[in-house]
């Protein structure tokens, strides 16, 4: 018949294998690296690395939280890859208005001015609608591409 009883602190038998395992600690590190080929010191070493804080160098940090002022702003057109056409700043990234998109297919790209007929959520008015109307509708191909479109458009808003 066994009796189990409850006692306080550590079994005798669990104080003895961490002994023995810190006391030859060294031995078990060396036999792990020669199994693994050199992989456990190279997991202990990135898993000091994965606890460590990014450092800043190297790396570009944008405050969200600083806003600019109207003279900070410097526009111009950015066409994005899924094919909206904005008028940005260089300096925050932010996008100051969208200006259109570009639709169609394999069969031929044309540029669509965001307008309030076309239900666009913010569409261009006033002074900028004038000036890029006779851009509604311009076909995209080889010979005019996108990067020759927001060319255009800077050239019609006078930001060249």
């Amino acid at each position: 018949m066994d009796i189990f009883s409850k006692r306080d602190g550590p079994r005798r038998e669990d104080v003895q294998a961490k002994r023995l395992i810190s006391e030859n600690s060294h031995v078990i590190k060396k036999l792990a690296d020669q199994i693994s080929g050199g992989g456990y010191t190279a997991m202990q070493q990135a898993k000091v690395q994965m606890q460590q804080t990014p450092q800043p160098e190297g790396l570009m940090i944008h405050d969200l939280g600083v806003a600019t002022t109207a003279t900070d702003v410097e526009p111009y057109v950015k066409v994005s890859l899924n094919n909206r056409v904005v008028l940005a700043c260089l300096n925050s990234g932010k996008q100051i208005q969208l200006l259109g998109e570009i639709r169609g297919g394999f069969a031929g790209k044309v540029f669509v001015l965001a307008t309030a007929e076309r239900k666009f959520y913010s569409p261009v008015d006033g002074e900028m609608l004038e000036a890029l109307r006779h851009l509604d509708g311009v076909e995209i191909h080889r010979g005019f591409d996108e990067k020759a479109l927001a060319g255009a458009i800077e050239a019609s808003l006078g930001l060249r």
